[in-house]
């Protein structure tokens, strides 16, 4: 682990900086980086913290709730698919199930198509503030996911998992954007990577309590413990505070609607690009994340305490990933690192489904591990590409064609599953030509180092007037 380097934060909370915008480095937004700049500054006035600090931890707290909230429909899918539907003993994916590879594929997409619903939601924290929009739809989503204990049939369970799923997506989306927005560039790496891990430890635990405990709780049980977090939800309201370059921005012009208004015509190359390797990204993601627990309880009959091993193992994976990727992010840069970690995650997941075992184990915990040195430089670059303006909407068009990458994944995974009984060429035909989206990376400037401030003069200036003004 990297040691913590003192930088404009100073060694101790909250400080503000008061030295004028770095212009020593490129000239624009569009203009490639080639090395770190140690001078950059944040505008003058913000108050900025440590990646240690209580109001990032609050964020990637409220990540943790969203990630056990969210997975557990993964984590207990073969409970669900048992219940509520009929094992025959037979070769097919639905005697081995319970329900066939196109029915789950399909409640899995509809759950995903429902995240869409999160677009306007954080793009309305543009222009209400993140801090509010974070925590209603985190109180939201979470008592939804208790409710769906209660469902009657499958479909049901769909329906109501489908209403929370865009309200915990938010809260992610939001989470990520005030851990970047209330860091400088030397501890924002940390922070989106504490944020990431918080999710990923919200969800390996609900994994590891279904696995161990699924006996007793079944899938209604591990939905209830979701009230768990829930009750977490009013320390994090004194916890988590509005960014100050929100509320810098805030007071210094007009906030256009939500979702398509604040993505002027200048950022939507850009933009299209970012929503295209979400799209790929979530190809491989979405089925890859989504069957492995049913396709190891039912399919390869792993003894639950396997299983939960298999989790800790990952999460262990998880944190050196994390770690890894903050450091690669940091010092080889935002780009090398994103296209190394798609890639590898895309063969990880193939080797996942591969047949046995052992490739299930290998395969999990090695995807973990490089989807957790993708998460750091991923959301560096997603902050940094972006003024303040208009990030949480970018943020919500991620998460929009992240859900219609995972749709698309888990329609094609589940069918070529069913066609050939095989989850194996389902996972190489749907995963292994995602992983060329990775070139898309070098279509955008390499931005280690650098400051939001300093990549976007024009909106550091223009705010600094309206609040001077």
């Amino acid at each position: 682990m990297t040691a913590d380097r003192s930088g404009p934060t100073g060694p101790t909370g909250p400080v503000g900086s008061s030295g004028p915008v770095d212009s020593s480095g490129p000239g624009g937004p569009s203009e490639p980086t080639s090395a770190a700049s140690p001078a950059a500054s944040p505008a003058p006035g913000l108050q900025l913290h440590r990646w240690t600090d209580r109001a990032v931890i609050g964020v990637a707290v409220a990540a943790f709730a969203a990630g056990f909230g969210q997975f557990g429909l993964v984590a207990a899918l073969g409970d669900v698919a048992r219940d509520f539907g009929h094992l025959t003993g037979g070769g097919s994916i639905a005697d081995q199930v319970g329900l066939s590879g196109t029915e789950l594929g399909i409640g899995l997409a509809i759950n995903r198509l429902a995240s869409l619903g999160s677009l306007p939601l954080i793009g309305l924290a543009d222009r209400t503030g993140r801090r509010t929009v974070l925590l209603v739809t985190l109180t939201i989503g979470l008592a939804l996911t208790v409710v769906s204990a209660a469902s009657p049939g499958y479909w049901w369970f769909v329906a109501i998992f489908a209403c929370g799923r865009p309200l915990l997506s938010t809260t992610n989306a939001l989470a990520q954007v005030c851990a970047a927005e209330l860091t400088d560039s030397v501890g924002r790496a940390s922070a989106v990577a504490l944020t990431a891990a918080g999710y990923g430890v919200g969800a390996g635990v609900v994994a590891i309590v279904h696995s161990l405990a699924s006996g007793v709780l079944g899938f209604r049980g591990t939905f209830a413990l979701a009230c768990i977090p829930l009750a977490l939800v009013p320390l994090l309201r004194r916890w988590i505070v509005e960014p100050d370059r929100f509320a810098v921005e805030a007071v210094s012009g007009d906030h256009p609607l939500p979702v398509v208004g604040p993505i002027a015509p200048r950022f939507r190359r850009r933009l299209a690009i970012v929503a295209l390797l979400a799209f790929a990204l979530s190809l491989i993601t979405g089925p890859a994340t989504s069957f492995v627990f049913v396709y190891a309880q039912n399919v390869q009959h792993q003894p639950g305490w396997v299983t939960a091993g298999m989790v800790v193992g990952a999460g262990v994976a998880g944190l050196v990933g994390l770690l890894a990727g903050r450091w690669l992010a940091d010092r080889l840069g935002r780009r090398p690192t994103g296209t190394l970690a798609m890639v590898a995650l895309a063969a990880f997941a193939t080797l996942t489904y591969g047949g046995s075992r052992p490739e299930l184990v290998i395969g999990y915990i090695l995807g973990i591990l490089a989807g957790a040195v993708f998460a750091p430089a991923a959301g560096s670059l997603l902050t940094e590409l972006f003024p303040t303006s208009v990030r949480a909407s970018v943020a919500g068009w991620w998460v929009a064609a992240g859900v219609l990458g995972a749709v698309a994944g888990l329609v094609e995974f589940g069918a070529v599953a069913d066609v050939g009984d095989r989850f194996g060429l389902a996972a190489a035909i749907t995963f292994l030509p995602a992983a060329f989206a990775a070139g898309l990376f070098w279509l955008v400037p390499e931005t280690r180092g650098k400051e939001p401030e300093e990549l976007w003069p024009e909106e550091t200036a223009a705010t600094t007037r309206g609040i001077v003004g």
